[in-house]
């Protein structure tokens, strides 16, 4: 990382270096700027093409991405030519660079409701970064790196806490380019934003760039700049509102499976499957692994890599044998061929306790989580009906209509249940369960860090005893922490997209084709 000392310029005669960036600057414009400068945010490394006087270095520099990696070439000189040198290695980004000028930028009148942004503290909010952008799709940043980066001025990392409930429920990312690299333009940008899509209140997104654009203000900075996918309709609604608008500024990437959706023909059906489906699809595209949508209902793909291919339906791979299918079918025989492999198991009544899946892929551990039933929060202004449908809303934007919370007689019942009525408006932070169980928009609290061995080990013969290379274990324990369970019932096909995060669809890809882990 090449880093400079911190300098102001005026916002008068500033060069034109990523406006044009067909024209090679001066040697003026070039004065006190870093050479071949590039950072590293964890996540992969920009590359600052505007400092790279050759192009051939700049190529070699991109084609040095390291495994797992996702580098980033912003503003190269002649993209045109530098494509040509490793046509076949590097591409052209499907994404639109935006520009908010700061002395242009209005502050808003009111701050955003319910929502704080300050900067991250402690390792406790680098977790939460990272749960927050796997949730977004991105690639998470090496905690290491980032919190290393956090200290310094170059790199800085805001987060938004929901002020009703102290979460953290958004991130984002800020360059400072003077520092980063002594940059003549006194720019600055935006990378990696990104909103708990269940829990952030409205508006946290416009939040995040607020505050970041009025901190690169204040430090006297002329731009504050963005990549934003070209199809990204949301999002770049969002910029322009806030004054963002279009730079000729270009960005190239490396060839690599993270990559691969930008530069790979999207299969044919892949907009139909549900989330489960969808997330083992993405994950084989991220790898370089074919897919092929077979049966979009069904949530069927055929992924193939090479001379050999693999179906899944749902999250169950073709692995999974009809002797294993017919053990699930009925709950009795489950527990029957549990019990005979040592798991304790409950009798014909379901026995109290916290609803608890466990999915093991390939007789390890991957994710565990409670179920909980739906819970609205209070702002002290809406009535418990506006908050369900406004709850409801998020869920079911989530989990692509998979999910969502009706406003019924057991809506009702469940709020009664509480002491409160449907147009009744609680204070801000008051949690109110507003269904009776956990199937109708409920939530997933993810346990997996805490998870008792005794219960993961029990999770884990059940599946072998079952003959289940993935497999969901419905269990029943006092707590998730605490030793004691009574195994419940097995599924084939558990729901991938409840324990986001956590790298599910990963280890099922690891399964079927093992050569393309992440070493």
């Amino acid at each position: 990382m090449s880093t400079s000392t911190s300098r102001r310029r005026p916002l008068t005669a500033v060069p034109t270096i990523t406006g044009i960036p067909w024209q090679p600057p001066s040697e003026h414009q070039l004065r006190g700027m870093d050479a071949d400068a590039t950072l590293d945010l964890g996540w992969g490394r920009l590359l600052f093409g505007q400092t790279f006087a050759d192009t051939q270095r700049l190529a070699d520099t991109l084609r040095d991405e390291a495994d797992g990696r996702r580098d980033i070439c912003v503003y190269p000189r002649d993209p045109q030519v530098l494509l040509g040198l490793a046509p076949g290695e590097l591409f052209l980004d499907p994404s639109l660079t935006l520009r908010l000028d700061l002395y242009r930028y209005r502050p808003r009148r009111e701050l955003v409701p319910h929502v704080f942004v300050r900067t991250v503290t402690c390792p406790d909010d680098v977790a939460e970064m990272e749960r927050i952008v796997r949730l977004a799709g991105m690639v998470p940043g090496d905690p290491a790196t980032v919190w290393h980066d956090h200290s310094t001025r170059t790199v800085r990392y805001l987060v938004a806490e929901d002020r009703r409930t102290g979460r953290v429920v958004g991130t984002v990312t800020g360059v400072d380019h003077v520092r980063a690299f002594g940059d003549p333009e006194g720019g600055s940008s935006l990378w990696c934003l990104a909103a708990d899509p269940e829990e952030a209140p409205p508006g946290t997104g416009e939040a995040l760039v607020r505050v970041l654009a009025e901190r690169y203000l204040a430090r006297g900075r002329a731009y504050l700049d963005l990549s934003v996918l070209h199809d990204n309709t949301p999002a770049i609604a969002l910029y322009r509102k806030l004054g963002f608008r279009r730079v000729p500024a270009l960005v190239v990437k490396r060839r690599n499976a993270v990559n691969a959706p930008l530069f790979v023909p999207t299969p044919a059906g892949l907009d139909r499957l549900a989330p489960c489906a969808r997330l083992l699809a993405d994950e084989a595209l991220r790898r370089g692994v074919r897919v092929e949508v077979t049966d979009a209902d069904q949530g069927e793909l055929r992924h193939t890599l090479g001379a050999r291919s693999a179906l899944t339906c749902g999250s169950m791979p073709e692995l999974t044998s009809a002797v294993a299918l017919s053990r699930c079918a009925d709950p009795r025989v489950t527990r029957r061929v549990a019990a005979r492999a040592g798991v304790r198991v409950a009798a014909d009544a379901v026995p109290a306790g916290e609803e608890l899946r466990v999915v093991v892929v390939d007789s390890a551990v991957v994710a565990a989580g409670v179920r909980r039933p739906a819970t609205v929060v209070g702002d002290g202004v809406s009535d418990v009906a506006a908050l369900v449908r406004r709850a409801g809303r998020r869920r079911e934007r989530a989990t692509g209509g998979r999910s969502r919370i009706p406003l019924d007689e057991g809506t009702a019942a469940a709020v009664a249940e509480a002491g409160w009525a449907m147009d009744d408006v609680p204070p801000a932070g008051e949690r109110i369960p507003v269904r009776p169980g956990a199937d109708d928009g409920g939530t997933v609290e993810d346990v997996t860090d805490r998870l008792h061995p005794e219960v993961a080990a029990a999770a884990v013969r059940a599946s072998r005893a079952l003959g289940l290379p993935v497999a969901g274990l419905d269990l029943r324990v006092p707590d998730a922490g605490a030793p004691g369970y009574v195994l419940v019932g097995a599924t084939p096909r558990p729901d991938l997209a409840d324990h986001l995060p956590r790298p599910v669809a990963a280890r099922v890809l690891d399964l079927l084709f093992p050569e393309t882990r992440s070493r």
